[in-house]
């Protein structure tokens, strides 16, 4: 697919005052890379921030949450029954997202988040998924791709690693085979792995363990937008069993760092 035709609405300024005069700013202004003018050198890493799983506005998402799964909705806006300090204070969803199976909207409008957790694979009722305006959301996982029935995105696609307009980098990922000897999958340096948790395969969702972690980039089609999505392989059959991504998009799955990309939209 032609890398202009891509059809997400036209981008506003990336980088707007988060903090307007006499209101408390519900989120962080990224610096990550320059969402406007782009280098393909340029230097990029993962962000960095942990959830603090004590805060006030995890506790009220994770009640949220339970009262979405109770109740059978099928539109989940949380951000908008959170306070600004408490929209600031979540940086990732809770994995008790699996229990969202009825909800078709997923609405993240103007977040806060720097990662999207692999457990958002299990809501497969999920038809339109929103996380537009969050600034600081750069990759998705692989899991994303379980959720069969989504058709409809709305993304800032200009701060997405690898977009097409700008051509910003990949972080670069952990060498192919890493050992998991001695490694806690469950409490993950996001410096290095860009998650915090690896409870399974990408892929194919078995348990990676003799066979090593095989982490790779691949830029898919998901829904109405091309999202650079972090796989986390256990082997390199499973690295291989990864569909051909679209035409005007690195054509293989990669390690990130210096990867030949296509040029930019403005080229």
């Amino acid at each position: 697919m032609n890398r202009r035709s891509d059809t997400s609405s036209p981008e506003p300024n990336p980088n707007p005052n988060p903090n307007p005069v006499g209101r408390e700013s519900s989120r962080d202004v990224c610096r990550c890379f320059d969402q406007v003018n782009s280098h393909p050198r340029a230097r990029v890493g993962f962000h960095t921030e942990l959830q603090d799983t004590s805060a006030p506005g995890w506790q009220h998402l994770l009640a949220l949450i339970d009262e979405a799964a109770a109740d059978g909705r099928e539109e989940f806006r949380p951000l908008v029954e959170l306070s600004p300090q408490e929209r600031r204070q979540i940086v990732t969803l809770p994995p008790t997202i699996v229990k969202l199976t009825a909800v078709k909207h997923l609405m993240l409008y103007g977040s806060n988040l720097v990662r999207i957790p692999p457990e958002i694979g299990a809501m497969t009722s999920l038809e339109e998924f929103t996380p537009y305006t969050s600034y600081r959301l750069h990759w998705f996982p692989y899991e994303i791709t379980r959720c069969t029935r989504l058709t409809r995105s709305t993304v800032s696609t200009r701060t997405l690693f690898g977009n097409y307009r700008l051509r910003p980098p990949f972080p670069r990922l952990q060498s192919a085979g890493s050992s998991v000897v001695g490694l806690d999958t469950d409490d993950l340096d996001p410096r290095r792995w860009g998650t915090t948790a690896i409870s399974s395969c990408s892929v194919c969702d078995r348990a990676v363990e003799l066979g090593g972690l095989h982490p790779v980039w691949i830029s898919l089609r998901v829904a109405t937008d091309v999202l650079p999505l972090l796989v986390n392989a256990c082997s390199a059959r499973c690295v291989a069993a990864l569909p051909l991504p679209p035409e005007g998009y690195v054509q293989s799955a990669h390690t990130g760092g210096r990867v030949g990309q296509p040029s930019a939209d403005w080229d």
